[in-house]
């Protein structure tokens, strides 16, 4: 059927249907079917900053605890790509690990349809569901010696796909049992991941209700996606959607209507604004950054009060810098302000993000900047030496 269908010819049988229509796409988007296409492996600092860019990290633990070992004992090679199919995490028997060397198989290259032709990861991450390829369902003929089984990944918070996560090994290990066991384990891990929504939900509830009880007129906490923590003067909801890029201001939501929106720890305050004008809130959020104790804070104070959070020595040099440049800075230009080395960004955009689900939409990106309805003052010691005393920054030492 493969040499058939590769050749243009009518095979003498149908494959199944999910390959059969794999193969329809490798045709029509040209995949050589000796060689597949030529991938780049993603350098070292690309590799990092796509595993904590994806999502898997979170329950990178249970997969490895569920199949890593299985892996070792059957011969099979244990792999967690992203959701464009790059192998983010390999693990298990080190014979096959080398064949998979051989066969360009390694963490940082592309498994997906478009590079490698039809497999078990780039095919899950087409269709959306679990699947098992053997031999010569692959298109590519080079991986017609291995099986592999793979289930998709995705974020209960969003239903959007966080990854893949594979088994695969030398043909003969085949197993009936190895799709139903991988299955199961994607089904753990997007468990676990709505376990830690519940919990985050939680507590950002505790924070919530206290908030809720100054803000006059009907209104809601969400976090960051949405989820409803706690409401008031409204019918209870679960969910709000809002805005692909939400900011702090203005805006329509089709449950709501009319809305400000405000940031929160944790996500947004959204509050219900009538048609009368003069209910129509500020939607400007001030900013208070208090770098006179050893103990930096972040003071915010809305239209509907205020909240402050403690900062890190590290999140108080980012968000001074930040202030100093509010037209924004790069990952590579805060790297070279913090540590004088532009390429240490990945620790830069890790640090961001911890930031970024801190303070919520008080912080956007690309470049990194505090969003434009925020309002930001800096408190400095009176003795500039007393500046950020801990940092050696050559930004913050400079400054």
């Amino acid at each position: 059927m493969h040499d058939a269908t590769v050749a243009g010819e009518v095979p003498p049988a149908r494959p199944r249907p999910v390959i059969g229509a794999s193969w329809t796409r490798m045709r029509s988007c040209g995949i050589d079917p000796e060689r597949g296409c030529t991938g780049r492996p993603l350098r070292a600092d690309e590799l990092v900053e796509r595993r904590r860019a994806s999502g898997m990290s979170e329950v990178l633990p249970l997969l490895r605890g569920k199949l890593a070992g299985v892996a070792e004992q059957t011969a099979n090679i244990m792999v967690i790509t992203d959701a464009d199919g790059h192998l983010l995490w390999r693990d298990g028997s080190t014979a096959v690990r080398r064949n998979a060397d051989a066969l360009g198989f390694v963490e940082g290259m592309s498994w997906g349809e478009d590079v490698v032709g039809t497999n078990a990861i780039g095919t899950a991450l087409v269709t959306g569901l679990p699947i098992q390829v053997y031999s010569a369902e692959h298109y590519v003929r080079t991986h017609h010696a291995w099986t592999c089984a793979s289930a998709p990944v995705h974020d209960p918070r969003t239903g959007s796909l966080l990854g893949a996560v594979d088994l695969s090994g030398p043909a003969a290990t085949v197993s009936p049992t190895t799709l139903a066991l991988v299955e199961t384990v994607a089904q753990l891990a997007e468990s676990q991941l709505r376990t830690a929504h519940f919990e985050a939900l939680e507590a950002l509830r505790g924070s919530a209700v206290p908030l809720l009880s100054r803000v006059p007129g009907p209104a809601v906490v969400t976090d960051s996606h949405g989820w409803v923590a706690a409401s008031t003067g409204i019918a209870p909801v679960n969910h709000v959607a809002l805005p692909a890029a939400c900011g702090a201001g203005r805006a329509w939501l089709p449950a709501l209507g009319d809305c400000a929106v405000e940031p929160v720890p944790g996500g947004w305050l959204v509050r219900l604004i009538d048609d009368d004008p003069t209910s129509a809130l500020d939607e400007r959020t001030a900013v208070r950054l208090d770098l006179r104790c050893s103990q930096a804070r972040i003071e915010v104070t809305s239209a509907s009060g205020g909240w402050s959070h403690p900062l890190t020595p590290r999140h108080a040099e980012l968000l001074f810098l930040l202030a100093a440049h509010p037209g924004g800075r790069t990952a590579a230009q805060l790297a070279a302000d913090v540590f004088d080395d532009e390429l240490r960004t990945v620790t830069v955009r890790a640090e961001m993000s911890r930031l970024r689900r801190n303070l919520g939409g008080l912080l956007a990106r690309r470049p990194y900047r505090f969003s434009e309805n925020v309002e930001v003052e800096v408190l400095r010691p009176d003795d500039p030496g007393s500046l950020l005393p801990h940092s050696i920054a050559p930004a913050v030492r400079g400054g």
